[in-house]
């Protein structure tokens, strides 16, 4: 099997414009992001959300709106309308560029109107202790869609085809998840908080016969409506394991296409991911959270981080062929719920890490590649700007290397904690290779051997100008800055 190099981009960040631009900008920039050596796109929910076009995507109401009905104010979505959202896959697609989707199925938000009905009240923050006896409650839970009148789906949704909720018009005081009457919560979902199949808002009950019959029903409509490529499945450790599996069977059985799947199951628990990857017999892809945390204690701890341990007890080292590699994404932006920063002087090392070594299918972070700068409000209630550097110009050489010389087998040379490298040997159709060097302290150097004697090397990321000529067996010595990395190949 031909080795394939490619990588993917999350196209979007939580404090991306809500000004319904970024279908349209998408379409411009995909040959550019196609010549820079991006392969694929994860996109961000497209459908509209409970606050309109100021929504994310993932405060969910009408999955069917793309962009198309005048509902929750607006007819766009944060990102454009359903015309310029399919123009812009068909542009990314025509320049060989995957489209994957971001799909919520653990709630629903902004309901039409309230419903009342018997539930009981558990511990938010224990959800095996009820904290009361079954009570009637009024909950927002009645959708039924009235700017697409019917359109695509006549699926009205009530309070039975939830099982849980947090608001209680009726009782607005207690604090509590309300079960309601003849529902359970899933016993296979993540175990923090007892039982972490209810997040927010109306939790779907995927065990319901309408609720399944509908979500099939969708897949089939969202794949002929946008022609995407894949799929993204958000907060999959609060839905159990079975049901996507059997949602994309469905689909592929009815579609006949090869759809490429990654969950996001965000843990710090390394063994939970290592669970969820069995449970589904390594059909899904899981972006490697725990490789993020181990970027994120790298750069907070500089040169007294043991650069030996970065891969320790990760997914792309245990699992590397359903490992999504990541250095950041949407939810560890700074000012959001799971804030954890990977340092900017860092950022440069972990994509190196990511980009040029053998396993893990990696993601470059929008913000991250071009850069951001945003407010919001911070844990004191004040105003809080933040900005994020732009690293393009050293992503784009990785890339480059990335799809010119990262072929073959990988020699690793981690015998420093402060200064690892590796060599790729290369292929026979790219049988040049490559060397990385990178520190988190003092500049370093690593002795290493290439397959290819008497070569003169170049640093393509300009860090060093001076080059390295190998040995008569192919050794070299490959040196980098302090606290940088160095990306070595060989010139002509």
């Amino acid at each position: 099997m031909a080795e394939y190099n490619g990588v993917m981009m999350q196209y979007f960040h939580w404090y991306t414009p809500d000004d319904g631009s970024l279908w349209k900008q998408l379409k411009e920039k995909a040959p550019e992001l196609a010549r820079a050596g991006v392969t694929a796109l994860w996109l961000p929910p497209a459908y509209k959300g409970a606050q309109g076009a100021a929504d994310t995507g993932y405060g969910v109401y009408d999955l069917f709106d793309l962009g198309e009905f005048d509902q929750k104010g607006s007819v766009r979505t944060k990102y454009g309308t359903r015309d310029e959202y399919l123009a812009a896959i068909k542009a990314a697609q025509q320049e060989g560029i995957h489209v994957y989707a971001d799909i919520v199925f653990n709630h629903k938000l902004g309901a039409d109107e309230p419903e009342e009905f018997p539930a009981t009240p558990y511990n938010p923050e224990d959800r095996r202790e009820a904290i009361g006896e079954l009570q009637p409650i009024k909950a927002w839970t009645h959708f039924y869609f009235p700017g697409r009148k019917g359109k695509y789906s006549a699926l009205y949704w009530h309070w039975w085809h939830f099982n849980a909720a947090d608001y209680n018009v009726l009782d607005e005081e207690t604090d509590a998840v309300y079960l309601f009457k003849d529902k359970y919560f899933d016993e296979d979902v993540d175990p923090e908080k007892g039982n972490f199949d209810y997040l927010l808002g109306c939790n779907l009950d995927i065990n319901n016969p309408d609720v399944q019959k509908e979500l099939y029903y969708w897949g089939e409509w969202y794949l002929k409506t946008t022609g995407v490529d894949g799929f993204r499945f958000d907060a999959v450790k609060h839905v159990k394991p079975g049901f996507f599996l059997d949602w994309l069977e469905h689909l592929k059985k009815q579609t006949r296409r090869d759809l490429f799947v990654v969950g996001e199951y965000w843990s710090g628990e390394s063994q939970a991911l290592k669970d969820f990857i069995e449970r589904t017999d390594g059909n899904m892809m899981l972006f490697d959270v725990m490789l993020h945390y181990r970027f994120a204690e790298a750069g907070a701890q500089e040169s007294e981080y043991d650069l030996r341990e970065i891969f320790k007890d990760t997914l792309v080292q245990d699992y590397p062929e359903v490992a999504v590699t990541i250095v950041s994404n949407h939810d560890t932006q700074p000012l959001q719920s799971l804030e954890s920063r990977v340092a900017a002087w860092f950022k440069p090392l972990a994509y190196a890490l990511i980009l040029l070594r053998r396993h893990g299918y990696p993601c470059v972070f929008a913000a991250d590649y071009y850069g951001a700068k945003y407010k919001d409000t911070g844990p004191g209630g004040e105003e809080v700007e933040i900005e994020m550097a732009s690293h393009q110009w050293l992503i784009d050489k990785f890339m480059w290397a990335r799809r010119s010389h990262a072929y073959g087998d990988q020699c690793d040379y981690f015998d420093e904690p402060g200064c690892v490298g590796w060599v790729r040997t290369g292929n026979e159709d790219h049988p040049q290779g490559m060397a990385v060097v990178l520190s988190n302290g003092e500049a370093g150097s690593k002795r290493m051997k290439t397959i290819s004697p008497d070569t003169t090397y170049v640093d393509i990321t300009e860090h060093i100008k001076d080059e390295v000529v190998t040995d008569s067996e192919g050794w070299g010595r490959f040196s980098c800055p302090a606290r940088s990395v160095a990306v070595w190949v060989s010139r002509g």
